[in-house]
């Protein structure tokens, strides 16, 4: 059974930084390594949007609002994918989900709150 489990999630302040982990079981190497790896997130009354990816050569992509901010990274030795998030602010307050192909994982929480 392939299964995506988040964690790192949490309560911090603006400004402060979370680093999300992503962790895939279930995956043989020869699906992992070569998809593309992505986070999502929804927060409350949105629609979900894709926060970033990154391809089999490590190509990233960013929405706007938090390029300069955000990192993505993968560790196919691991079969997991990272978020490190800096500069936290209100907005990014959201259900943070990690996506491969059509399998996501149950979602982290994070809350950016004084």
């Amino acid at each position: 059974q392939v299964r995506l489990v988040e964690s790192g999630g949490g309560l911090v302040q603006p400004g402060g930084s979370l680093r999300l982990s992503c962790k895939a079981s279930g995956f043989i190497s020869s699906v992992f390594n070569p998809s593309t790896l992505a986070w999502y997130r929804q927060a409350p009354g949105k629609q979900r949007e894709m926060v970033a990816s990154i391809t089999r050569l490590r190509e990233t992509n960013y929405v706007e609002v938090v390029k300069g901010r955000f990192t993505i990274s993968r560790d196919n030795a691991k079969k997991a994918v990272y978020l490190q998030m800096n500069s936290l602010k209100a907005e990014d307050t959201a259900v943070y989900y990690c996506n491969l192909e059509n399998t996501w994982g149950q979602g982290t929480q994070v809350t950016v709150s004084s």
